[in-house]
């Protein structure tokens, strides 16, 4: 996604209303429904949002579980995110833009499902169930995104990438993600800890 394109966040206060956490907040769904309330939602320009914590870009993070496996992968060169280059994730997802808004459905769930076909193939039946947020203000990237952790259980572990941005993905247990979070953005060390218990 491109710098000038328009994105969907809500003003901080929105978010400060409801308590100011850090890390990884479990929520329940009257939590969900009031941070992601339609009415509070409105699209700026990236190349602004990027550089301004008084409005928190809403980002869909949605993680991928069968059994006792998380789906991984590495951040890629080719992915728009630079300051996290490199560092292993277990969040797919991105920004909801003004073209998710373009329908009569929820912009930030048809957006979520955009970000999420385009990125993964599932060939498994799922549920799915809303996790929580994550926020963390301690970093130039945390402080302007609100993560919305949504968690896919697969029946199989059948899913791969169909994007460069996503390399080395795959399934793997998660003991040995656990094992080797150090290695993984800050989110989804959040998230590792709250779901790897």
């Amino acid at each position: 996604m491109a710098l000038d394109e328009s994105v969907l966040g809500i003003p901080a206060a929105h978010l400060e209303a409801w308590g100011t956490f850090r890390g990884f907040h479990t929520a329940t769904e009257v939590e969900r429904a009031a941070l992601l309330d339609p009415s509070k939602f409105a699209f700026r320009p990236r190349s602004e949002c990027e550089t301004d914590p008084g409005f928190k870009q809403l980002i869909p993070y949605v993680v991928l579980r069968c059994g006792n496996q998380l789906f991984q992968y590495r951040r890629g060169a080719a992915g728009t995110e630079k300051r996290l280059q490199s560092l292993r994730s277990v969040g797919i997802g991105g920004h909801i833009s003004t073209e998710d808004a373009a329908g009569e459905g929820d912009p930030y769930r048809t957006g979520m499902m955009r970000e999420l076909n385009e990125e993964v193939a599932i060939r498994s039946p799922y549920t799915e169930s809303f996790l929580g947020f994550i926020y963390d203000d301690r970093t130039p990237v945390g402080s302007v995104h609100l993560g919305v952790v949504h968690l896919l259980e697969l029946e199989s572990p059948n899913a791969s990438s169909r994007e460069d941005a996503l390399a080395d993905a795959g399934f793997v247990a998660m003991d040995l993600v656990m094992m080797e979070k150090d290695q993984f953005e800050t989110w989804s060390q959040f998230v590792l800890q709250a779901i790897c218990k």
